[in-house]
């Protein structure tokens, strides 16, 4: 129990501060840095996605469990499933998080959802090939803070996505 307490704890200092220095790298390169999206984002990572990634990433080692030997078949389908999480709909909220924080609410509207699919559609490539090396070269303890330092990567592409696309 204490383990798994502390590893939470350290998966949520992890995600603060890895998500918040990708977006903030992504703000200063728009010039749309704000401390309260920095604090807002480093919350969303630190609170929210640390604790839902690495859960459906147990999840993926329950459905198709990673062993030395596993086929490509298997591996294929583990980094398959990881890159189903990070669908349209997750950048799309994602894309909701960071207008909310920069205080652009007004912007929030359905066009969001196509603008989403494309940034998904354009990453997909190198989102499944990092997928398929966190999936089945990094340790379990570490496959949160591989996929979360690949986020703040991404979180940079979504937002200069999102100006333009």
């Amino acid at each position: 129990m204490e383990l798994t307490r502390s590893s939470q704890l350290r998966d949520t200092v992890r995600g603060f501060l890895i998500y918040a220095a990708g977006d903030t790298v992504a703000a200063l390169l728009l010039h749309e840095f704000s401390w309260f999206r920095l604090l807002g984002m480093a919350l969303i990572g630190g609170l929210l996605y640390s604790v839902e990634v690495p859960a459906y990433f147990r999840w993926i080692d329950h459905r198709l469990p990673s062993h030395a030997q596993a086929g490509w078949g298997r591996k294929w389908g583990r980094a398959s499933l990881s890159l189903l999480y990070f669908n349209p709909l997750w950048i799309a909220r994602h894309f909701v998080f960071l207008r909310l924080c920069s205080g652009h609410s007004e912007q929030i509207t359905l066009d969001l959802l196509p603008l989403a699919t494309r940034s998904f559609l354009l990453n997909a490539p190198v989102a499944l090939l990092v997928n398929y090396y966190i999936q089945n070269r990094v340790a379990p303890e570490w496959r949160f803070v591989a996929s979360a330092l690949f986020s703040g990567i991404m979180a940079v592409y979504y937002a200069l996505s999102a100006a333009w696309l």
